[in-house]
């Protein structure tokens, strides 16, 4: 967001937009292959016409929907193939990424890191999955600026968003004790990127990434043939 422009911004209000479609989509409730009409996005989300098409523009870039002349824009089916890949990119980047705002996030980017799950108890006792999920956004997003490599936070932030919607699926299966572990685990990467120790932030995030796919696997098994068809499909 940009620094200095009020609420009423226009770039500020684009960016609320596709933060909200964003989250939608991860949480399920634009369902994947879903048609998403403009003018029932502007509705639903109280903006204009351009902050939807904005939005809807910046999250075909990410591989979220899919933006075809005549058929329109629909959400992106799940692809496990993709999720393996995507994952397989991340366990690269991301504790690099870790590692680099170790060294170099600004006093006010390690209280936006630290900060970013503060409220994880409580979403976690009312089952907020909303909550849950915008904070792990946050939280991810936050680092792979704070890395001050724009290239490869480019690359990183639209992997994580591609994630995030398996560990949505995955909350289904995790208990309690697991995703408390997990926001903890969290916690843990913030501390060393706060202590500017950049092996310790890399370590800690690399035990991050390590318990998302057996948590999605766990959850996959579990659908049977409840499984939305391109997951099924990717899996066989």
């Amino acid at each position: 967001m940009l620094a200095g422009l009020d609420e009423w911004s226009p770039e500020l209000q684009k960016a609320r937009v596709y933060e909200q479609i964003l989250l939608d989509i991860v949480l399920g409730e634009l369902a994947p292959g879903a048609r998403l009409d403009e003018q029932v996005l502007t509705r639903r989300y109280d903006s204009g016409l351009a902050g939807v098409r904005d939005a809807l523009g910046r999250l075909a870039l990410e591989g979220m929907v899919v933006r075809r002349s005549r058929a329109g824009t629909t959400v992106s089916a799940l692809d496990l193939v993709d999720l393996r890949e995507g994952y397989e990119a991340r366990a690269l980047i991301e504790p690099h990424c870790a590692a680099m705002a170790a060294t170099n996030a600004t006093e006010a980017e390690i209280s936006q890191i630290a900060g970013a799950f503060n409220d994880a108890e409580r979403a976690m006792r009312e089952g907020d999955r909303r909550a849950l999920v915008a904070m792990d956004q946050r939280f991810h997003a936050a680092i792979a600026r704070a890395s001050r490599n724009a290239a490869l936070a480019r690359i990183l932030i639209p992997l994580q968003h591609k994630a995030a919607r398996f560990w949505v699926y995955a909350m289904v299966v995790t208990s309690d004790e697991e995703r408390q572990a997990d926001i903890c685990q969290h916690r843990a990467v913030a501390g060393r990127i706060a202590a500017r120790d950049p092996e310790g932030a890399r370590e800690a995030m690399m035990l991050v990434l390590g318990n998302m796919p057996k948590t999605v696997h766990r959850s996959l098994s579990g659908w049977g043939e409840e499984a939305p068809p391109a997951a099924r499909l990717a899996r066989a």
